[in-house]
């Protein structure tokens, strides 16, 4: 089986850290974004199985970048978990209409989110 990706959004160096490890240790292939302008210039055509994204972030934020992410064919259909500190509900209510499947507030537990993701993850 090959591994599939998942692209971790946040500016938090320790939070992309933790959930690597996280996903890697459960098999799956890491990409990291420092912020949303970042993180797109990742999405560059190669597979993407699932992103997982900061809300709060400098140059751009994890709900303007979900929806520019969604604008692009190729992720479309790539679910999208937000993990954030954020459990404001309008907040909440933007990432979902930006095309958030899941919110997860910080911080996680590594089985919640390995569950979060064998939930969502595109085959």
């Amino acid at each position: 089986m090959s591994n599939k990706t998942i692209l971790i959004v946040d500016d938090s160096i320790s939070i992309r850290q933790v959930v690597s490890m996280t996903l890697k240790s459960a098999g799956y292939d890491v990409i990291e974004g420092c912020d949303g302008r970042d993180a797109l210039t990742k999405l560059d055509g190669r597979k993407v199985h699932l992103i997982i994204s900061d809300v709060n972030m400098p140059n751009m934020d994890g709900i303007t970048f979900v929806t520019a992410a969604k604008k692009l064919p190729a992720y479309r259909f790539t679910p999208v978990i937000m993990l954030t500190t954020e459990s404001d509900a309008a907040k909440k209510a933007a990432g979902q209409a930006a095309g958030a499947k899941a919110w997860m507030v910080k911080p996680f537990q590594p089985a919640q989110m390995l569950a979060a993701v064998s939930k969502l993850i595109m085959p």
